[in-house]
């Protein structure tokens, strides 16, 4: 693997090896004022929550690398302590880039990017109008990191008030991933768009304890049928299989039955095509059957 260590190599160099291995990245698009109230927007990927009690957003105003210059979301937020954080989603991700552009700070980005600011109910700066959730913030600490080009400016966001679209909220009161459609940043000019078969569901109890890779038998964790996503999954149930249920397989599942019947012996050959089987099963979400099929192998 290559190996980078900071001070080794260039700013500019880390500083992409950093944005592309730490991604995709949810974007922050700020809303501050400035003293002239003068509004500014501005996209931040350096972001994420950090409390929901109490609710915390911290995003990072980093110094630019090339000259070491600071931003006007950085100003405003040490001037006024409030920003609004408004969300990044897939209708929008054109304008928001419009915005991301070094104007001088008399410039209203609202009117550059098109977007539409409304007021926001407690703090000074506006709402974005196009962006499907706002967090309205104040600024509760601003922790520098460094005083040179890519050095972070931390600021910590408390929220005071949240607008949530209403279109993307479902029936069972939470926000629909596919209808919020959000956008995540990658490296360089690289964007993600969370939607479609991009989103996938990974449940695992993180109260129950699993058998885990340590207590399953060799000839699952050495499979060369089986990834190590699939051996997870069996790895994330509870319990082995049991002996009657293995059993049932062999004489009721026409297609174990011609695998069992191709070998005198458990063999290689034997053991790929049940892992095969349970590949299929995991495939089709049937963990459960997945385990008892690879489990017949060992019961031979």
């Amino acid at each position: 693997m290559r190996v980078i260590t900071p001070g080794e190599v260039e700013t500019k160099d880390l500083h992409q090896f950093i944005l592309g291995a730490v991604a995709p990245r949810p974007i922050a698009f700020v809303s501050t004022i400035d003293e002239n109230n003068i509004p500014n927007i501005a996209p931040y990927s350096f972001f994420n929550a950090f409390s929901s009690n109490p609710p915390v957003l911290v995003f990072s105003s980093n110094r630019r690398v090339a000259d070491n210059t600071t931003k006007d979301t950085l100003h405003n937020a040490k001037l006024n302590q409030e920003v609004v954080i408004n969300v990044v989603n897939f209708s929008i991700v054109r304008q928001m880039a419009l915005a991301s552009i070094s104007y001088p700070a008399h410039i209203n980005e609202f009117s550059k990017s098109g977007l539409t600011p409304i007021p926001s109910d407690l703090v000074k700066p506006f709402r974005i109008k196009e962006s499907p959730a706002h967090f309205e913030c104040k600024v509760s600490e601003i922790i520098t990191l460094g005083k040179h080009g890519g050095a972070g400016h931390l600021i910590v966001c408390n929220v005071l008030r949240m607008h949530i679209n209403e279109t993307i909220i479902d029936e069972n009161n939470r926000i629909n991933p596919h209808k919020i459609d959000l956008v995540g940043r990658m490296g360089r000019s690289h964007y993600v768009r969370a939607q479609g078969n991009s989103i996938f569901d990974v449940y695992q109890s993180v109260m129950k304890p699993a058998l885990g890779f340590d207590q399953l038998p060799e000839h699952i964790l050495k499979s060369n049928i089986l990834t190590g996503n699939d051996i997870a999954q069996i790895a994330g149930l509870y319990e082995f299989p049991n002996n009657a249920a293995i059993e049932k397989l062999k004489t009721s599942d026409a297609r174990i039955m011609n695998i069992l019947k191709s070998s005198s012996h458990p063999d290689e050959n034997m053991r790929s095509a049940l892992h095969k089987e349970a590949k299929s099963a995991l495939d089709n979400g049937n963990v459960t059957k997945a385990f008892e099929i690879a489990m017949i192998y060992q019961s031979l």
